[in-house]
């Protein structure tokens, strides 16, 4: 429970309504469409006891924009990675297609998309097995609404090494450098969440432009690889790019982690390179849970603890969803 005043608590509500609020990462788009007989599909419609993320748990968290991550990587090769990203695009427009919940594919639609009181939500790839080491399908998947990808979950893909990979201390493949240059023309947002260090700071030499590390945390506070060290969040910085914070307990503290440790990470963040490059990317349905953000209707938790915390009325709004809106009016076209 986090104890607020009044008037604190009426300015976390204010803000957290004004608030264009982004998460740039969820598991959630495979519950919609079922995982067999023993996990029958979750209704997107309907307040669910399962799960973390369905429409009117959105509209209670206040979330403006959702990014729905899809994750192919069962294994190092998956066959079928293509037919199971397309069905899963399949899914998404199906539920687009409903009153209350729309696509979208640029920052312009996300504005709009609160100026209407809509809840809106963007395509990524959390790997790119679904690619077959093929650009032509990066565009044809651009063509179909994705507009964020990382190159690898933990495994190796054709175009760069994930954590899972790390020992190689890699750098991306010539494939992964031709497919930055084609995401940079078309206007894809890249994530290095799952790279391996090494991938990541070729990334850095690589890439002019922004990035995003859509569910990643501070190594700083929490030592595990998937948090990002204050040199990597420093380049990161350099490049106007954007951390997104990550609610996975594990990835917050070794002990007894809670929404205060996990904003023990923005301060990190701040303290190290100012408050432009800090968000949200909760992992919900993917691991991400803390006591007081078990779903995505206690978003406003993260708002009434950086109020708690005095943080600036500007501030908080770039946390909550201006500094990624920002990115995306950087990159996506």
């Amino acid at each position: 429970m986090i104890e607020l005043s009044k008037a604190q608590e009426e300015r976390a509500m204010r803000l957290h309504r004004e608030a264009i609020v982004i998460d740039t990462h969820c598991d959630s788009i495979g519950g919609y469409l079922g995982r067999g007989w023993r996990q029958p599909p979750r209704d997107f419609f309907q307040r669910g006891e399962t799960g973390q993320i369905d429409l009117p748990r959105l509209v209670e968290g206040g979330v403006t924009c959702q990014v729905f991550a899809m994750c192919i990587s069962s294994a190092p090769i998956v066959p079928d990675a293509t037919l199971r990203a397309l069905k899963i695009v399949d899914k998404f427009y199906e539920l687009a297609e409903n009153p209350g919940f729309k696509a979208v594919t640029t920052p312009g639609e996300i504005v709009a998309a609160k100026k209407a009181g809509e809840t809106c939500g963007l395509l990524s790839f959390e790997g790119a097995e679904a690619l077959m080491g093929d650009i032509a399908l990066l565009r044809v998947f651009y063509r179909l609404g994705v507009r964020m990808l990382s190159f690898c979950w933990n495994y190796r893909t054709p175009f760069a090494d994930g954590l899972g990979a790390r020992r190689a201390e890699s750098k991306l493949t010539e494939l992964g450098v031709a497919a930055l240059e084609e995401m940079d023309r078309l206007g894809i947002v890249f994530d290095v969440s799952h790279l391996a260090d090494s991938v990541f700071w070729d990334v850095c030499d690589v890439m002019d432009g922004p990035f995003i590390a859509s569910h990643s945390n501070c190594r700083d506070l929490c030592d595990v690889a998937r948090n990002l060290t204050d040199d990597m969040i420093k380049a990161l910085a350099d490049h106007g790019g954007v951390m997104g914070m990550n609610y996975l307990g594990s990835f917050v503290a070794e002990e007894d982690p809670n929404i205060e440790r996990m904003v023990d990470h923005i301060d990190h963040i701040v303290d190290l390179v100012g408050p432009d490059h800090v968000g949200l990317g909760s992992d919900f349905d993917g691991g991400g849970r803390l006591p007081e953000l078990d779903d995505t209707s206690m978003v406003p938790n993260m708002t009434r603890e950086l109020v708690k915390r005095d943080y600036s009325d500007e501030d908080i709004l770039k946390i909550l969803g201006g500094n990624h809106l920002r990115v995306f009016e950087a990159v996506l076209k």
